[in-house]
């Protein structure tokens, strides 16, 4: 069964502008995220499948290669370096294992090679017109990675068990860099599968999946929190104890009269970016807490300020 296209995956149609893919995009990705439906692997599910349609159509280049080759775009490079026109109709049938997962890829061709003798090396020519082998880059291999929030900050790793186009298997070790988010694609050179006719292999690409956090909301390189403050520190003045991704608490000092649902920015106290530049900050809103269960000195000196503000 053909996979859903990746225009209808965004709802919008073949000759739909940049602007109106980001904004289709923006709209799903806003509805599905994890951090939206927590728990809902239907919806998780949903939101890696809008990121994938994204990532390719968003790209100019990749673009153009899944208008023409549809969900067989990924091997583009590699049907774009086969060379020479081709000859007469064929029936081709290319069976691989080996990704990540063990998936063997099966595709049908019929009709003239549109690829330009591509296929020689596979029913053994392997040769140009002047007998010079043609060299294939091998396909690239894309494996998703789950990662928690303190791990997309400050960087992680993951061992991996690949399966090898022989059948067999490997241990693989990867590093994922601080500053990764959902979304993110992190290149392993030569990690993928092998090349045809002495060609270079490809590359492994980690697809990353930001984990919800129990008190933390990610917002692009952001993050925002909500902590409660006594009635009578939010009125007068004081201090609130607020959690950072280092697991440390920082002081917060409250200004007086600080009202419900005020905002504060601490610098610089996000996750990492990837360009190496300063951390995002960490935005505090304030949840000012009324006081229950009143003694009836408390509440006497309510009813004073009551009529003190009347």
């Amino acid at each position: 069964m053909a996979k859903k296209s990746y225009y209808a995956i965004l709802g919008v149609s073949r000759s739909a502008s940049d602007k109106e893919i980001k904004k289709a995009f923006r709209q799903l990705a806003r509805k599905h995220h994890p951090d939206v439906n927590p728990g809902d692997e239907n919806a998780e599910a949903k939101f890696k499948e809008i990121n994938e349609a994204y990532q390719a159509l968003s790209d100019p280049e990749t673009r153009k290669k899944y208008d023409r080759y549809g969900e067989n775009w990924k091997q583009a490079d590699q049907f774009a370096q086969a060379g020479a026109a081709g000859s007469g109709p064929f029936t081709w049938r290319w069976e691989r294992g080996g990704g990540p997962g063990g998936v063997r890829v099966e595709t049908t061709f019929q009709g003239d090679d549109p690829f330009g003798g591509i296929f020689d090396p596979f029913f053994g020519a392997g040769h140009g017109p002047r007998g010079a082998q043609r060299q294939i880059r091998g396909r690239n291999y894309e494996q998703p990675i789950e990662v928690t929030l303190e791990e997309a900050s400050r960087g992680t790793t993951r061992v991996l068990r690949l399966n090898n186009e022989s059948g067999s298997s490997r241990r693989l070790e990867v590093k994922i860099p601080p500053g990764v988010k959902t979304g993110s694609r992190v290149r392993i050179a030569g990690e993928g599968g092998p090349g045809i006719g002495g060609g270079p292999k490809g590359d492994l690409f980690l697809v990353i999946t930001e984990l919800p956090h129990e008190h933390f909301q990610r917002k692009g390189d952001d993050l925002h929190t909500e902590v409660t403050v006594p009635l009578a520190d939010a009125m007068l003045g004081g201090e609130v104890a607020v959690p950072t991704l280092s697991g440390k608490r920082t002081v917060l000092k409250v200004p007086p009269e600080t009202q419900n649902g005020k905002v504060f920015r601490l610098a610089n106290k996000g996750p990492a970016r990837l360009n190496g530049k300063a951390n995002g900050h960490l935005y505090v809103k304030m949840r000012v807490e009324l006081p229950q269960k009143l003694s009836p000195e408390e509440r006497k000196l309510f009813e004073d300020l009551k009529e003190l503000r009347t």
